[in-house]
């Protein structure tokens, strides 16, 4: 398991509801995102690079997906910095198959 949800339990204190609506929102942005991002390199478009993995940062984050977040913090800081388009390549395939796993597992997990 590459997420954990001790620090939506913490903000949550018990609200099962609130946890389920995180979860729901990261399932309903993140994928978008991560599709919009990769249209972004695609395009080499480094001012969305930068927007876009600095929107998925947090949710990441969220999930304790320590990995991920450090991918996202990279890709947004070369994005940001407009330079090397070829390490941000590098690097969005690992963003892009923990975000898919992390989707998978949590649909399972949750019945989705």
């Amino acid at each position: 398991m590459i997420y954990s949800l001790d620090k939506i339990n913490e903000m949550a204190e018990g609200d099962e509801e609130f946890v389920q609506s995180v979860i729901a929102v990261f399932l309903e942005e993140v994928p978008t995102d991560l599709e919009l991002l990769e249209g972004a390199l695609k395009r080499k478009n480094y001012e969305q690079v930068y927007k876009l993995a600095h929107k998925i940062k947090p949710n990441v984050d969220l999930l304790g997906m320590e990995q991920t977040r450090a991918a996202a913090l990279e890709i947004e800081t070369l994005g940001k910095s407009e330079s090397n388009m070829s390490e941000i390549e590098r690097i969005f395939p690992v963003l892009q198959k923990d975000i898919a796993q992390v989707v998978s597992e949590l649909k399972k997990d949750f019945n989705l």
